[in-house]
């Protein structure tokens, strides 16, 4: 199989044991072949009766309690993973298959491959999650946001983002789009002209009496699983996204 980042990676014929580094593509995986996963990060909070074990989170892994796990197959992410731990892993023997998702499109369609590569087929939710983002057309008039993810210190969605790409097809503009960064570090008192901020309850969990005070434009409180993950998400996004739930939370 040829993964995202165009490399090759020698999958079993038959992949029964999976060790996932993304809360996405764990839940991809279990929605779609419930008992596959048999390692998970601690961030790994879907599905909720989630039985494998935990190899801590996506940034520090726990190398060697993977390795003993035996998988298959690992799951990985461009941008969630460190490459130093792939290497590691392969450097283990163990196969290491790594997606790159910056937009919907994109990431269905890499969701598809992933899910292939587990020998998997096309699952209904990823077909029905494909149907609901054909028909959303963006709101009007268009909305210009700011969507923080940390406080101390303040940093926002940038550029490149497959969070700032849902926002797109709902009629939201980032404003920070432009951004050299893909998370840039924000002072909330000099942001571009906006007419609303976007607070996600992960990775920073803000709350009504934490993020919106420190802004001048009304604020929406999202749910982060909803907003930047990809996977069987996307289906329950996609149907809020159709009552137009950003702006109007």
């Amino acid at each position: 199989m040829i993964d995202d980042e165009g490399r090759e990676v020698a999958v079993p014929a038959a992949v029964r044991r999976v060790v996932s580094l993304v809360p996405s593509l764990t839940e991809a995986v279990e929605a779609t072949a419930p008992g596959t996963v048999v390692g998970a990060t601690d961030w790994c909070t879907h599905p909720a009766d989630l039985a494998a074990e935990r190899v801590r989170g996506t940034k520090n892994p726990d190398i060697e309690r993977i390795v003993a796990l035996a998988p298959d197959l690992v799951l990985a992410n461009q941008e969630e993973n460190r490459p130093p731990d792939l290497d590691a892993l392969r450097a283990a023997g163990l196969a290491v298959y790594v997606t790159d998702i910056r937009d919907v499109d994109g990431g269905l369609a890499s969701l598809g491959r992933m899910l292939a590569a587990c020998g998997l087929g096309e699952p209904d939710w990823l077909r029905e999650a494909r149907t609901i983002w054909d028909r959303i057309e963006p709101a009007t008039p268009r909305l210009r946001a700011v969507v923080p993810i940390w406080r101390k210190p303040w940093m926002a969605v940038g550029s490149d983002t497959f969070t700032g790409a849902v926002l797109d097809r709902l009629g939201i503009d980032n404003v920070l789009a432009d951004s050299p960064e893909r998370y840039p570090r924000i002072d909330p008192t000099a942001l571009p002209e906006h007419d609303l901020v976007v607070l996600p309850d992960e990775p920073y969990t803000f709350t009504a009496d934490d993020g919106p005070e420190a802004f001048a434009a009304p604020s929406a409180l999202v749910s982060g699983r909803l907003l930047t993950w990809y996977g069987p998400s996307l289906v329950e996004a996609g149907q809020l996204a159709a009552c137009e739930w950003l702006s109007r939370s």
